[in-house]
């Protein structure tokens, strides 16, 4: 049986939360093939240097500086994302003719759909908010509709029930029909036992430019008067090195989920941008969390505020941090982070057999 994943391009967190599924079917003696751009599949080969990669190029987003044009340029670039999408079936069209694939696994790409392969939409955002208004959002989760409707089946990484990550984003009012919860999906292991968790702060950058840059800066330069341990995370391979790193300051430019694994799990604290894919990580690893949603992204923000109601992650605008304050405010925050069940792998796994038994 041979089988087709592959994840989107914006930000790496579609392609980690993967990670977890190719171990499971790698598992069962399925032949999986990883599709993505360069930066996708050498990352991917470092936790699966057997299987076989295709190269198919990303969507490539432009992002602003200012909050207002983040979604404005976003909306400039619909006609470019939507040609995108009809590359990339066509991309597949042609792709499962030469390696006659299975089943097909798209991580919230929407062209890799196939009307004579079953196929599989990945998504936690069933309901869009666009930060466009009321009737912008009902035109987006329309035309997302009509996108997922292609696909044969809907997975959601996230749980039913309150004590969810994605809230309104993974939980509408009306779920399409053939979804299923497929829990949280992280390629960090759930520890065995407790570790030292009052070792350093953990400061994890990520996401698109500019705004990661600007972050960067914020952060480095509330970091100076910190007289703890941080180690400081770029989130990015090809970075300039910091000149005069105090000694309390472990900097870093980048770290593979291998590297972050123990890094993560001995932070007394965690400061990073609201992604999906971080969040679920956090989960996974019962880490206290500052979350700095990236300003514009929608998504990012609502995520933020959110679980900041719900106590379970503590959410600052990049505007407004300031290290002191947050540490002092953390002091009284409950940070009640839900927890994953012994059941939650079985009932992925379960999911992932019937489908696998339907092919």
């Amino acid at each position: 049986m041979k089988l087709l994943i592959a994840p989107l391009d914006w930000g790496l967190g579609h392609t980690t939360r993967c990670i977890p599924i190719i171990q499971y079917l790698l598992q069962n003696k399925k032949k999986v093939v990883f599709a993505g751009n360069e930066f996708q599949k050498k990352y991917i080969t470092t936790y699966f240097p057997q299987i076989d990669t295709l190269t198919l190029e990303g969507y490539n987003v432009h992002y602003s500086r200012s909050r207002a044009g983040f979604i404005w340029s976003l909306f400039r670039q619909l006609p470019k994302l939507y040609k995108t999408v009809q590359y990339e079936h066509s991309w597949l069209l042609k792709m499962a003719a030469l390696y006659n694939f299975d089943g097909i696994i798209s991580d919230n790409r929407y062209g890799l759909y196939h009307p004579n392969i079953p196929s599989v939409f990945i998504t936690h955002q069933l309901q869009l908010h666009t930060g466009l208004g009321k009737f912008a959002d009902q035109l987006a989760c329309q035309l997302h509709e009509r996108f997922i409707s292609r696909f044969h089946t809907c997975w959601i990484p996230d749980v039913a029930g309150h004590d969810n990550l994605g809230g309104k984003l993974s939980h509408p009012e009306k779920l399409p029909q053939n979804t299923n919860y497929l829990g949280w999906l992280s390629a960090l292991q759930t520890p065995e036992l407790p570790a030292n968790t009052h070792k350093h702060i953990l400061i994890l950058l990520s996401g698109p430019e500019p705004q990661r840059s600007i972050l960067s800066d914020i952060l480095w330069h509330a970091c100076k008067d910190y007289t703890g341990n941080i180690i400081f995370v770029e989130g990015r391979q090809q970075v300039q090195s910091r000149a005069d790193i105090p000694k309390n300051i472990h900097w870093k430019p980048y770290v593979t989920p291998k590297q972050l694994q123990p890094i993560m799990q001995e932070a007394s604290l965690v400061i990073c941008r609201s992604g999906y894919s971080t969040l679920m990580d956090l989960v996974t690893l019962q880490k206290k969390a500052v979350l700095i949603p990236t300003p514009g992204q929608t998504e990012q923000e609502y995520l933020g505020k959110a679980l900041h109601q719900k106590g379970v992650f503590y959410s600052i605008d990049q505007s407004l941090f300031q290290l002191a304050k947050v540490l002092q405010d953390i002091q009284t925050f409950p940070f009640r982070l839900p927890v994953i069940k012994p059941s939650m792998k079985k009932e992925r796994e379960e999911i992932l057999d019937q489908w696998l038994a339907s092919l």
